[in-house]
């Protein structure tokens, strides 16, 4: 064994002050049915919106993509489905 000295009381102290998420994941269909204040309104709320894409998404997505985008938010169109992040999550798309 080294003399390796691993305080695991401080490490778990600093990942609780700055792991500050709150929100949720939430699946939904975007097919122009819902407001999109009510899409922007769940983002600012700090949820991950996961869009089952039923139509052009750049129709569908129009009426809150800018502001997500403006407010430092990600938007990911991915095999049929729009990945709508609040800022401070990122979305790796690296390995696509």
């Amino acid at each position: 064994m080294s003399d390796f000295d691993l305080d695991l009381r401080t490490v778990e102290e600093h990942i609780d002050d700055e792991l500050e998420l709150e929100g949720s994941i939430l699946l939904d269909v975007l097919d122009g049915s819902k407001d999109p204040e009510k899409w922007l309104e769940a983002v600012n709320a700090g949820n991950v919106l996961v869009l089952n894409v039923n139509g052009d998404v750049n129709e569908l997505a129009a009426g809150f993509a800018r502001d997500i985008k403006e407010a430092g938010g990600t938007l990911v169109h991915f095999r049929g489905f729009l990945i709508v992040a609040p800022p401070g999550v990122d979305v790796d798309t690296s390995r696509l």
